[in-house]
């Protein structure tokens, strides 16, 4: 699985270790002073202590703190809230003992997988919107356990996906390459799943902040392009230069990213898993 970045090229980007001000870094410090502090354990899961190490070292403070602009105190909300959210949703109890059985299914009718690396060395994310059809889905699963499916690969992905993908190219990789594909798109449809896509988004922005990479929306309709036209001068710039959103004409600023070998090829790649991309979870994670 071929990579253009390598140990000795790689630089980290603003704000991730290795790369911090003297004031991110004071920021940094004073999070973690007034986590470990922490005296109210209300938020905790039952077991753990306030400050939860194993998961949250520096890398992952970062990200808190990256997505409210390094303001300590609206991190520290933001983390704590957290806390309090995979207690209730009972995140433990998904990682250790969701199954997706329907798996195979819900692929017939709304892909979403993870496959392989991108040129960088991210994971890359793939989700088939166009593909989508309600009824069929609804059949065989809920919203309710879609986004628990959601939650269990985001873990994963924390846990085993990025962790490899960091040693493949031998620095950390804490984003994802994510294509979302609109071709054929309903907006029937999409009208009927947008809650369940609402409460997708809002689990990866407060829970999982910081990590998209590069962000391909394909395959758009004019209907779709005018609503960005619409919506990117609100959003900031940093978050509006990893998203690119592009027509049907897009296997050339695909394979400039990902390795032709590494995307699909019913996206433009060559790559043709024997039990089919979407069901392989191919990455360096099963190496």
């Amino acid at each position: 699985m071929a990579t253009s970045a390598s140990q000795g090229q790689y630089q980290p980007p603003p704000g991730h270790l290795g790369n911090l001000t003297a004031t991110q870094q004071s920021a940094l410090d004073q999070l973690k002073k007034e986590l470990k502090e922490q005296t109210d354990t209300t938020f905790m899961l039952e077991g753990e202590d306030g400050f939860v190490e194993t998961r949250m070292g520096d890398s992952g403070l970062l990200r808190f703190l990256r997505a409210r602009r390094f303001d300590v105190a609206a991190a520290k909300t933001m983390w704590l809230a957290n806390e309090k959210w995979r207690k209730d949703f009972g995140v433990e109890e998904i990682v250790q003992s969701f199954d997706y059985k329907e798996k195979a299914e819900v692929d017939k009718y709304y892909p979403q997988y993870y496959h392989k690396v991108d040129k960088d060395g991210r994971p890359i994310y793939i989700e088939r919107l166009g593909s989508l059809d309600i009824n069929a889905l609804y059949s065989v699963t809920t919203a309710d356990r879609q986004l628990k499916r959601l939650v269990y690969e985001y873990e994963k992905s924390m846990t085993e996906r990025l962790p490899a993908c960091s040693t493949l190219v031998g620095h950390p990789v804490t984003t994802y390459c994510t294509i979302l594909d609109l071709k054929d798109v309903s907006l029937r449809n999409f009208y009927r799943v947008k809650d369940y896509v609402m409460s997708a988004a809002s689990i990866g922005q407060d829970h999982y902040p910081e990590t998209m990479g590069k962000f391909y929306i394909i395959n758009a309709p004019m209907l779709f392009t005018g609503v960005w036209a619409v919506v990117k001068p609100w959003l900031d710039e940093v978050t509006v230069a990893k998203i690119q959103v592009l027509g049907s004409k897009n296997k050339d600023v695909l394979l400039g990213q990902i390795p032709e070998e590494n995307l699909p090829k019913g996206l433009g790649g060559s790559c043709q898993c024997p039990e089919g991309c979407s069901m392989s979870d191919a990455g360096p994670w099963k190496a």
